[in-house]
């Protein structure tokens, strides 16, 4: 499909710079389609929703990945700024760097200032490869638990460009950039429509007879970037690391067998469901990467309802929500909430997204 075909305009007024306090209130816009759209507040969630439905979140948590430092040993010691996007073992990272014109391979980066440093020193990394992009391969000197304390000693929480252009990360981030439900270590972005949950939206959840089931999928930068193809078919996902539980898939199972739903929390969840799920809509247990792209025509396996954040133009993640609930509808429900004054993007408000009838497996 064309690429053109998800752009739209958004107010830059529109783009949230802090979460809504407490989290479940900010608002939620209920999409139907062939029916139409509805204010609600995310406190309204367990009466949208019906006894015997499995809500599912995204248990991963986000690592302080974005580093500054400067390259050392040559005749001048340029700053550079790294963001971490994707571990590939116990001491290598695939990061983007700015500027990426100062580094060649081999080249030794060095984060920390003498003084305020990880308990074992300064962290050096090596360039051990280096793509056309950006994108570099980071050798670091630690391993395994040192390597993700000093990192966590020394880096930044990853706000999306779109807030950090506009303001820097403070100590609120930390909290504010991190889900009720984070476990897992390994993300470098928030699954952000699980910002909205609390443990009192939780409590009122089991109550209605909801539950909440958990996966892992270490979300990668790659959910930032526009397309910047032309069509859809010439784009290449990132792909990401996730893993299904054995307790969790035999659950969902169980659940919509009897009727109920399954609800993704975020287009991680949604993502990683649909990988996990057989041409039957069965979800099994699965480890491991997923690059699965999702755009109108995706016929749905296993996610009967969505709550998302409202995406930016041109997104993979506003084709996955345009595939779910049919773009001439996501296209009215968005036009709806900017006249309306939702918040946009991590820190924003949500909807909830019923399937289109013609996007069912």
């Amino acid at each position: 499909m064309r690429t053109d075909l998800f752009d739209f305009d958004l107010p830059p007024e529109c783009i949230a710079l802090r979460p809504a306090e407490p989290r479940d209130s900010a608002r939620l816009l209920l999409v139907r389609p062939n029916v139409g759209v509805e204010d609600h507040s995310v406190r309204d969630l367990p009466d949208l929703l019906a006894p015997g439905d499995q809500i599912v979140v995204n248990d991963t948590k986000v690592i302080a990945a974005q580093l500054s430092g400067r390259r050392i040993g040559g005749t001048s010691e340029p700053h550079i700024d790294v963001t971490l996007i994707k571990r590939i073992d116990g001491s290598r990272w695939q990061a983007l760097v700015r500027p990426a014109r100062k580094l060649s391979e081999g080249d030794v980066l060095r984060f920390g200032n003498e003084g305020r440093v990880c308990l074992l020193g300064n962290l050096d990394a090596s360039v051990e490869a280096k793509g056309e992009a950006g994108e570099v391969t980071l050798a670091f000197a630690f391993h395994g638990p040192v390597l993700d304390q000093a990192i966590a000693d020394l880096g930044a929480p990853p706000l999306p460009p779109y807030i950090a252009s506009r303001r820097a990360p403070d100590d609120k981030d930390v909290g504010d950039y991190q889900t009720m439900f984070a476990k897992n270590e390994g993300a470098v972005a928030a699954p952000t429509a699980g910002l909205h949950f609390t443990p009192a939206l939780e409590v009122a959840l089991a109550a209605r007879g909801v539950g909440i089931q958990r996966l892992t999928l270490h979300v990668g930068a790659g959910t930032f970037l526009p397309v910047k193809a032309d069509d859809t078919d010439d784009h290449k996902m990132h792909s990401e690391w996730g893993t299904v539980s054995e307790e969790t898939a035999k659950t969902l199972n169980e659940a919509r067998a009897k009727g109920g739903r399954i609800v993704a929390v975020g287009s991680t969840s949604m993502r990683l469901l649909e990988s996990a799920a057989t041409e039957d809509g069965i979800i099994r247990p699965f480890t491991g990467e997923t690059a699965i792209f999702i755009t109108p025509g995706y016929k749905f396996r296993a996610v009967d309802v969505m709550m998302t954040n409202f995406h930016l133009p041109r997104s993979t993640l506003f084709m996955l929500v345009s595939a779910f609930s049919g773009l001439d509808t996501m296209r009215a429900a968005y036009a709806h909430a900017i006249a309306k004054g939702y918040r946009f993007y991590s820190y924003g408000d949500a909807c909830l997204l019923f399937r289109d009838a013609g996007a069912a497996s």
